[in-house]
């Protein structure tokens, strides 16, 4: 019996298969149950006892060699099977998954390209700010509401620094480190201590605008307001309200005339076709003065918008939370958009 086995390790050592069919017909026939391991372990068992011990020995040996030699066999057929899927020039390739922009930069995006086209350039500032850029410089006086705990997220007192609560503070630096003229818009996201719900969140973005020069006029500010909201909203017809902001006078609230052609026009605009999207004025002399610059010889208009408010508009969007949760089912509604 000693001889069989032997005779059975020499030929597991010399077979070299050519094909996964081999390895398999090769495992069948040792390792299978009518195979030659079960014949000679059957064989083992009539064996008288004292010889048991070199036979046994042997027999695991040719165990071991046959289940080794079919597991090398099987990762050479593997690699070769994987080499083969990996050149072949004729399969598929595998889909790339291409997200979205998000709303938020889809709109900020084109608003930034409708100034740029006339003029304007991209300033940016820090969100963390200090009392002087945020309010005073901003003619903001002392005992405003804005500089209290419940309205601003304040990070340190005296002195007082701040998460900063509009970009105005963007164009005070601006105006700083620039002489007129100056023609510049300030996107950046703005914090405000307020509680979160379906219409207001502690945090959202805006855009500011700011043009400094000689002889400009509240008609170039409504000029440029028409060119804007025409190119956004498709709509040229604005109006302005009278109201009040500490760094403009004369201030004014600007409303678009949306139109009432379906339910959601009458919703939206509370049956008056008009919307207000911005606030805007002439910039205040004092805040001139502030910045080193001559209210005598220049002078200029400010505007600012909420880009979440307007983003809102275009798409349709009733909950100003879903901008900020990051859901991948309503991002992926967005995957159309190029900006």
């Amino acid at each position: 019996m000693v001889d069989k086995i032997n005779k059975k390790i020499k030929e597991i050592n010399s077979f070299n298969p050519k094909s996964e069919k081999e390895i398999e017909e090769f495992r069948i026939k040792y390792l299978g149950k009518k195979g030659e391991l079960t014949s000679l372990f059957s064989e083992f068992k009539r064996l008288d006892n004292d010889k048991k011990k070199p036979v046994g020995k042997l027999l695991n040996e040719l165990k071991l060699l046959a289940q080794s030699k079919i597991d090398d066999f099987k990762k050479i057929s593997s690699k070769k099977n994987m080499s083969k899927v990996l050149n072949d020039i004729t399969r598929p390739g595998d889909p790339i998954e291409i997200g979205s922009r998000h709303p938020i930069s889809i709109v900020k995006n084109r608003i930034i390209e409708i100034f740029s086209e006339i003029g304007f350039s991209i300033s940016e500032g820090p969100e963390i700010e200090d009392d002087w850029h945020n309010f005073s410089a901003l003619n903001l006086p002392e005992h405003h509401p804005a500089r209290d705990m419940q309205d601003t997220f304040f990070i340190e007192k005296n002195p007082d620094y701040l998460l900063r609560t509009h970009t105005s503070s963007v164009q005070i630096r601006h105006m700083e480190n620039n002489k007129p003229p100056i023609r510049t818009i300030s996107p950046g996201r703005v914090y405000r201590n307020e509680a979160i719900s379906s219409r207001s969140h502690c945090f959202f973005h805006q855009i500011e605008g700011l043009s400094i020069d000689k002889d400009v006029s509240f008609a170039d500010l409504k000029q440029t307001l028409e060119y804007f909201t025409s190119q956004l909203f498709g709509k040229s017809k604005i109006r302005l309200r009278p109201s009040y902001f500490p760094f403009t006078e004369p201030s004014a609230e600007v409303d678009v005339y949306w139109g009432l052609e379906n339910e959601t026009d009458y919703r939206m605009t509370k049956g008056t076709g008009w919307l207000e999207i911005m606030g805007c004025g002439m910039v205040d002399p004092n805040v001139l003065k502030n910045c080193n610059i001559d209210p005598q010889i220049y002078s200029g208009y400010a505007f600012g918008l909420g880009i979440d408010r307007i983003a809102m508009l275009l798409h349709q969007i009733d909950d100003i939370r879903l901008l900020s949760e990051n859901d991948i089912r309503f991002l992926d509604q967005f995957k159309s958009s190029i900006n």
